[in-house]
């Protein structure tokens, strides 16, 4: 798939799917400018700050003359309950997670509009289609993100803009090795998101990568507001149902 020419923006473009994202562009052709706050990103932006992503944003419009594409991957994860977050955790992943995505997407959308047209990508998860224990903030943060990628499909198809979700399984990135160091035993959790995947393993970065960048392409121009689960079946299965053997 060809994206030569295309500019487009990757948040959390420094390491995981954001990064596998970064790369998969630019070996395709693209012009990529990844925000992080972390590594050796293009933009140091924190996407939760709407001055710094508005910056970035008019400072690559003004130098390339348009923005084709934006892959938002900026995440954070976080533990606890709606009694055991704090009120600082709760904003920290609410203004990451999903005003950062609304922080960019809305320096971007004037220029696809001046353009005819463009795509936004978000990332969301798995977890923003069910849940699991503990992760209050963070499924919360991951159920919006639908509905703000369905919101801004509809009111900004007539322009041409399509704005997709991509909701990832388990994927081997830096944020899965923070959160599997946080048991007394690491390995196990590696080995319970292997085995509750039908698939049997965890997705590689690259694996997201491919449908983000799909989605981003024009080959894609008649999906808007979709919703793609990339999650090795891990959302097919029902819980709690044991294996049968022949």
């Amino acid at each position: 798939m060809d994206h030569t020419d295309q500019v487009a923006i990757v948040t959390g473009g420094a390491s995981g799917i954001g990064g596998a994202a970064v790369d998969l562009l630019k070996q395709r052709g693209a012009r990529v400018f990844s925000f992080d706050v972390h590594g050796d990103p293009t933009h140091r932006v924190d996407v939760a700050n709407s001055g710094q992503a508005r910056d970035a944003v008019e400072e690559i419009a003004s130098q390339c003359g348009r923005i084709d594409a934006v892959i938002a991957s900026a995440g954070v994860q976080a533990y606890g309950t709606a009694l055991t977050t704090t009120d600082e955790e709760w904003d920290r992943v609410l203004n990451i997670n999903l005003r950062g995505v609304w922080n960019v997407a809305r320096a971007a959308l004037p220029h696809m509009q001046k353009a005819g047209g463009g795509s936004i990508v978000v990332v969301s998860s798995v977890q923003g289609l069910a849940t699991q224990n503990n992760v209050f903030a963070y499924s919360t943060s991951k159920h919006a993100l639908l509905g703000l990628t369905r919101s801004m499909a509809v009111d900004f198809a007539a322009d041409g803009i399509r704005v997709n979700c991509v909701c990832p399984g388990t994927v081997d990135t830096p944020m899965l090795a923070w959160s599997a160091g946080l048991d007394e035993d690491p390995e196990s959790v590696y080995r319970a998101c292997r085995e509750m995947h039908p698939l049997g393993r965890i997705a590689k970065p690259e694996e997201i990568a491919e449908v983000l960048c799909f989605l981003a392409h024009p080959a894609a121009s008649f999906v808007t507001g979709a919703v793609w689960t990339v999650d090795g079946g891990l959302l097919t299965r029902i819980g709690g149902v044991p294996k049968v053997q022949k």
